[in-house]
């Protein structure tokens, strides 16, 4: 072979890099830890068989797991060559699986022109099928039969596969996937998880095909291998056959999506599925400090399902790690929005910074401090708390009850959950509204008197009003909080939400719980607005927090986010918030065997996105999805060794009130300039009797937090308070 220059490939690479880069084909696993450089390695790796393997690029196939992700390599392998690959197959596993359907089509038993189902369209396909089957709706969600018909799919199985154990409720929803197999057929279409079940079924069961693609595809490069669930494993593993030429790229550490069918043992066991793989480590970091790493490192340990690596740097240790236990939700967010102007007063943006939490919930309580900080943010891959759905189908009920001729109110939650009033009652509402110059509540009143709807119609949209008349009346003299906690359950959105079984689902019930606590401090009343209540303070507040413009992609703003949509991304400085024990990690995984482990991977994730500085923080009393919790930290905080963590303030151990006695009010006196203590009842004028829970601060500036028996929980400060003890040491 002559000689050939392959500098611009290597030189760029670091020893282990270069071993991937060039080993020789054969089954190769890359533990490519997190900032090591595994887009890098991939990109170049292709480079390196096509330029000096001479592997043709019809010969190569490598997947990833997002569209972006797959154009970015295409990109970088084409700048490496200086030329187009445009026959190569590189694309997502739904991408490459729906190339192959097209071009295979008739030995996949599918119409040519077949469409693609999105998420929609297979909901009311599903829905469809239910109805065929005379089955009652709410009693069998279709999203929950979604769920369900996606998950068997994920693991391969047609209806005639799965077992029923003589369960009714497994045997109904076998039925339900059925008579969706049979309309999708008829329909000529198939959803995102049939394209990659249709495509392994049509290779296994065409063996001429399958040789085919073998022996086409010399080298399969996979990247995100750990994310990988049982049909893609099944369909890598018949693509690569006896040669075994795969090119494993992923982490164990960052498996993170076992909740949505993702196989951390895909990765784990790589290695007895193929035999004499050689496996490389990365394990040089090109982003994090020492600290940062090191701190990584101690707490991945702890897991025992994994195969080992430890990250090193030789950009030096940076600062120390600062944990900060903040008394209450409220606090933890002024703490660190103080933080992020003290960054951009040194020099830095806001677009440096990522705040991220485990729950979607928890978003609340940083928003609120933020727009009152005046800073710009965006919530990153979701919405802001008060555009999101289930929230804004709330605050319309809350909206009707405060005024009912609110038509945009009106219209959203008239049939939200459904109660059989469809486009044709509404059609004939507006007509009416319109024609009498009258709101569409008034419209509704009128063709009742009139009986100018019958039937069904007639019977859901006087229900509908009953119920808001209802709502209205009973909620009267209520607290905010119980109002909204009143409305969620009575209107019907709380149940169903419940009934979405999946993980969008559950956030959506956490979330509406969230609403409730944000109605336990209420916006204060305007001065000059004397006749406004607190539900219509509380109600304009949201308007305007929703209506505050999100930040976008470019501009200058913190971006806010879950730790499951942090992967990926990197940032200077980044804070974990609610790191809690219940919280983070969750109860549930705490309940269920084998989950913490899959938790601290997702904190192992969260601190390895911060680059120079990371904060962690916790609240030791939350007010989260409408309950108060009293916290203890986190266990992943206790294995993060001591000397790589700087502590801002000793823990108060704030404890749960209990019935007061001398020795409990003992026990729970500490120093403070605020004369109180944690436990001790008090009374105000206004709020009425309540318990210390809480308190901060300094002489003038001292304050407490009481939780009131009527309204709630509250900041007060001492100098204005005027609270009377009732129960004295």
């Amino acid at each position: 072979m002559p000689f050939m220059d392959v500098s611009h490939i290597l030189d760029s690479l670091n020893t282990e890099q270069r071993e991937a880069v060039t080993a020789p084909p054969g089954p190769l696993l890359i533990q490519a830890g997190a900032g090591s450089g595994k887009t890098r390695v991939l990109t170049h790796r292709i480079a390196w068989l096509h330029q000096v393997e001479q592997v043709s690029p019809f010969g190569i196939l490598a997947v990833t797991f997002t569209n972006k992700a797959a154009g970015e390599m295409r990109a970088r392998i084409e700048e490496l060559l200086g030329t187009s690959v445009g026959p190569m197959w590189i694309g997502t596993f739904h991408g490459l699986s729906h190339r192959f359907l097209r071009m295979h089509w008739k030995e996949a038993k599918l119409p040519q022109t077949f469409q693609i189902l999105d998420s929609e369209d297979q909901r009311r396909m599903v829905q469809r099928a239910i109805r065929s089957l005379d089955l009652d709706e709410s009693r069998w969600p279709p999203r929950n039969a979604m769920w369900y018909i996606n998950n068997k799919k994920d693991d391969g199985l047609r209806p005639e596969h799965i077992r029923d154990d003589d369960d009714p409720t497994e045997q109904q929803m076998i039925r339900i996937y059925k008579a969706y197999e049979t309309a999708c057929q008829l329909a000529g279409a198939v959803d995102f998880a049939e394209l990659l079940l249709r495509a392994l079924e049509t290779l296994r069961d065409n063996e001429e095909l399958l040789k085919h693609y073998q022996s086409r595809f010399q080298h399969l490069l996979v990247d995100e291998f750990q994310d990988t669930n049982s049909i893609q494993y099944a369909w890598l593993q018949l693509l690569a056959g006896d040669s075994g030429n795969i090119f494993a790229v992923g982490d164990d550490d960052q498996s993170i999506y076992g909740w949505r069918g993702a196989k951390v043992e895909n990765i784990l066991n790589f290695q007895d599925h193929f035999a004499n793989t050689k496996v490389i480590r990365l394990e040089r970091n090109y982003r994090s400090t020492g600290n940062i790493l090191n701190a990584a490192n101690a707490l991945i340990e702890f897991n025992e399902d994994r195969l080992g690596k430890n990250l090193w740097t030789d950009i030096g240790d940076g600062d120390p790690i600062t944990f900060y236990s903040a008394h209450n939700e409220g606090d933890e967010a002024r703490f660190i929005i103080e933080r992020i102007l003290e960054h951009v007063h040194n020099g830095g943006t806001r677009s440096e910074t990522a705040i991220l939490y485990r729950s979607n919930a928890q978003s609340r309580a940083l928003e609120e401090e933020l727009v009152r900080s005046g800073i710009k943010y965006r919530v990153y891959g979701g919405l802001r708390f008060f555009e999101r759905m289930e929230i804004k189908d709330a605050l319309a009920y809350l909206r009707l009850i405060s005024l009912s001729d609110d038509d945009v109110s009106f219209e959203r939650v008239v049939n939200q959950p459904t109660r059989g009033i469809g486009e044709k009652t509404l059609s004939q509402i507006r007509t009416v509204a319109t024609e009498a110059n009258v709101s569409l509540w008034h419209a509704c009143a009128e063709i009742l008197t009139a009986n100018g709807l019958k039937g069904r119609a007639a019977t859901a949209v006087s229900g509908f009003m009953k119920l808001v008349m209802q709502m209205r009346k009973a909620t009267e003299g209520m607290s905010l909080d119980k109002m909204i906690e009143h409305v969620i359950q009575h209107s019907g959105l709380l149940d169903h939400y419940k009934k979405d079984r999946t993980d969008k689902g559950e956030q959506r019930v956490e979330n509406l719980q969230e609403l409730i606590g944000a109605g336990i401090d209420p916006p204060d009343l305007p001065e000059d607005m004397p006749d406004m209540t607190v539900l219509d303070a509380f109600l304009s507040n949201a308007a305007l927090e929703a209506g505050e413009q999100q930040g976008d992609e470019w501009e200058d703003c913190v971006q806010l986010m879950t730790m499951h949509s942090a992967k990926g991304l990197e940032f200077p400085l980044v804070f974990i918030t609610g790191m809690e024990q219940g919280l983070f990690p969750s109860k549930r995984s705490i309940e269920e065997s084998g989950k913490v482990e899959e938790e601290r991977r997702l904190c192992y994730v969260g601190i390895t996105r911060a680059e120079k500085k990371l904060y962690l923080s916790m609240a030791e009393h939350r007010r989260l999805y409408g309950r108060d919790h009293f916290n203890t930290p986190s266990k992943f905080i206790s294995e993060i060794p001591a000397e790589l963590v700087q502590e801002v303030r000793p823990r108060m151990h704030v404890s749960r009130p209990m019935a007061s006695t001398p020795a409990r009010r003992s026990a729970l006196r500490e120093d403070n300039q605020t004369g109180l203590t944690v436990g001790q009842r008090v009374r105000h004028s206004k709020f009425g009797e309540g318990v210390v829970t809480d308190y901060e601060g300094q002489g003038s500036h001292a304050r407490v937090y009481v939780n009131f028996e009527e309204v709630g929980n509250k900041w007060l400060v001492m100098a204005y308070a005027n609270l009377e003890v009732l129960n004295v040491a």
